[in-house]
């Protein structure tokens, strides 16, 4: 019977853990991701070169900076959260 009891309580432990990473991890992604499109860098890139403003290598080079930047966001939340997820560990093993 205790072996249940482990198992049911490591069960429910691991579902709220879950829930509130997957929590965190969602509101931070979609948080970044409302930023970049409130932005519209990619829009306005787009425009220049259709009324001749930028040259087709000026707009792949505002492109690639565009998506470095967005990498380099991408890399912060994912570092955040493993911070997180290193915090919400060290929690867990105390008990």
């Amino acid at each position: 019977m205790s072996q249940r009891d482990g198992f049911a309580g490591g069960f429910l432990a691991g579902a709220i853990v879950g829930g509130l990473v997957g929590g965190v991890l969602g509101t931070v992604l979609a948080n970044r991701s409302r930023r970049a499109l409130a932005d519209g860098d990619n829009q306005s890139f787009l425009e220049e070169i259709r009324n001749g403003r930028l040259t087709p290598e000026e707009g792949m080079e505002m492109a690639r900076r565009s998506l470095e930047d967005k990498i380099a966001q991408l890399n912060l939340a994912i570092d955040d959260v493993r911070q997180q997820l290193e915090s919400v560990q060290e929690n867990g093993s105390d008990h």
